[in-house]
């Protein structure tokens, strides 16, 4: 079956299983669930497949809406309380554009005897700050990805999607990429959310003003995925200074853009910590900054979308397993390297990303030596599954 014959396989019984389902696992009375996740991903879908088949009473309500938007950020009694009386769930979706919601959604939670309530967001950075201190303790975050091999195997068996992962590492895994039945859709979707939607929460800050800045940051943060960069050279590049690039990397990564390594080390000298690695939180949003589409055997950075790919699949899986760890890369200043660093329950777990195997590939001498309890295990297309696999 070609990859064209696949997708319209897929848009014809477009329905993955998201990690988090059922969401009443996660639903706790006079708390607030949060989900966060970039944009596009799925989470007002997964949202109202919830709501379809919950047995309570719900309200359904959206963040764009400026009546709830005056009500929520009022912080009046009298407007809140009526606001939900006789439900017993409340449900907004893009609660990000709720002024103080948090202080809103408190006041909910501790006046209304058994009250669930559930919001999505886009922007960790707006709806983390508003809330983050009015909700302590009475809140639980959830963040959803592109969609995760694993979430894709409740469709697709383990055969088909090795079968088709060129394809992943191109486009990504975007749901309504998935859903496109030809290669031409496939890449103007990317390009709709890479345009439309990819900054827009960034661009909404005051400080923040001209996007094209921002593509340009991206498009050299694309072109040097899985080495270190160097901060000074990007500001010299872009033609800003050094603050702004960083400002700039930090609301790229709160954004749900791109996500950082920093460097690993305890105890060497010549170990490198002072720069850091940026991957994107999706191979098709990467290679849609870079307008390149190519199949990889006209490609020459298949090293880089595979490291990319599984960089971000480990990181969906840590969290929905979920699987609590620090992660870094490893790089002595002899060109010694480890792609991936996780360190859990005080071990570590170094792991390198290998599109194709020539030859053996034994741990560096200088991680065996200064971590001879640590593990070790390169990852390859032919063992990958097991890596990225929930169960």
């Amino acid at each position: 079956m070609n990859f064209d014959k696949f997708m319209e396989l897929v848009y014809s019984m477009f329905m993955f299983a998201r990690a988090y389902e059922p969401l009443d696992a996660h639903l706790q009375p006079n708390r607030v669930l949060v989900i966060y996740g970039p944009r596009r991903v799925g989470k007002t879908t997964l949202l109202q497949g919830y709501l379809k088949q919950t047995e309570l009473k719900y309200k359904l309500d959206s963040g764009d809406n400026i009546r709830t938007q005056q009500i929520l950020s009022s912080q009046d009694f009298n407007q809140i309380l009526p606001y939900i009386e006789g439900y017993e769930l409340l449900a907004i979706d893009e609660a990000q554009n709720i002024p103080n919601v948090g202080m809103g959604l408190k006041i909910i939670v501790d006046q209304v005897p058994g009250i669930s309530v559930v919001v999505t967001g886009s922007s960790s950075f707006e709806l983390a700050g508003q809330v983050g201190e009015p909700l302590t303790g009475r809140k639980r975050t959830l963040t959803l990805y592109p969609l995760a091999q694993s979430e894709l195997l409740s469709t697709y068996n383990k055969f088909e999607l090795r079968e088709h992962l060129p394809d992943f590492l191109v486009f990504g895994a975007y749901p309504e990429v998935l859903q496109a039945s030809t290669r031409q859709e496939r890449i103007e979707v990317l390009a709709e959310i890479a345009n439309a939607y990819l900054l827009k929460d960034i661009l909404a800050f005051d400080r923040v003003k001209k996007s094209r800045t921002l593509l340009d940051l991206l498009k050299l943060l694309a072109f040097q995925v899985g080495n270190e960069v160097s901060l000074a050279e990007l500001a010299t590049q872009v033609g800003v200074d050094v603050k702004t690039i960083q400002r700039y990397l930090d609301l790229l990564e709160k954004a749900f853009v791109i996500l950082r390594l920093g460097g690993f080390s305890r105890n060497l000298r010549q170990e490198v910590t002072n720069k850091s690695k940026y991957y994107f939180l999706d191979n098709g949003i990467r290679n849609a900054v870079i307008a390149q589409f190519n199949t990889l055997d006209q490609r020459n950075d298949i090293g880089a979308l595979w490291e990319n790919f599984m960089v971000m699949e480990r990181l969906k899986y840590r969290a929905y397993a979920p699987l609590y760890a620090n992660i870094y890369f490893w790089r002595t200043y002899g060109q010694q390297e480890i792609d991936l660093v996780e360190e859990r329950d005080g071990k570590l777990f170094g792991y390198e990303f290998k599109w194709s195997l020539t030859k053996a590939v034994t741990p560096p001498k200088n991680w065996i030596s200064a971590y001879p309890e640590a593990e070790f295990k390169v990852v390859h297309p032919d063992d990958y599954l097991e890596f990225v696999m929930l169960g």
